[in-house]
């Protein structure tokens, strides 16, 4: 990746908060989506443009997804990170996001990797939502269509 590249993509408020999460461990979607308190879909669309550029690498484990920092090791990009690690903490921006990390991984809430014990009963981005009053929208599971106007429902009654 070209340095113009690597600096385009950090150019982006939501990815720089992004990085500056990652930079203090491996974190699962729903747990970056928590602290950025934006949609699953924006995290997503934003994660997999640092995935593109060899920014983030993703793994895998059950049902969730854990994304991490690639290797900044040399050069530009690991002075970039380590700038980033020491200022961003201070800005007024993006230091709520690690306050608010922090006490995710406090209360035991964070999930871990192969560690599912950690989740709460039901989807944890709704119960989370709802303790924190965000504006947006909470995620809940899809309404099956079991009610009088399914076909299902209508064709289980016959």
């Amino acid at each position: 990746m070209s340095t113009p590249q690597f600096f385009r993509t950090l150019a982006d408020r939501t990815r720089l908060r992004i990085v500056n999460l990652l930079a203090h461990g491996p974190l699962c979607v729903c747990d970056i989506q928590y602290v950025l308190q934006q949609p699953q879909s924006s995290v997503s669309r934003h994660l997999a443009h640092l995935r593109l550029v060899s920014l983030v690498r993703d793994r895998r484990d059950g049902m969730r997804i854990f994304y991490e920092l690639t290797d900044w090791g040399e050069g530009v990009p690991r002075g970039v990170l380590e700038t980033l690690r020491r200022e961003l903490k201070r800005e007024p921006e993006y230091g709520p996001d690690l306050e608010l990390l922090a006490s995710l991984k406090a209360s035991g809430e964070c999930h871990q990797e192969g560690n599912d014990n950690a989740t709460p009963a039901g989807p944890p981005w709704v119960t989370r939502r709802r303790r924190v009053g965000s504006k947006v929208a909470a995620a809940v599971p899809r309404k099956t269509r079991t009610g009088s106007g399914s076909r299902h429902a209508a064709r289980a009654q016959r």
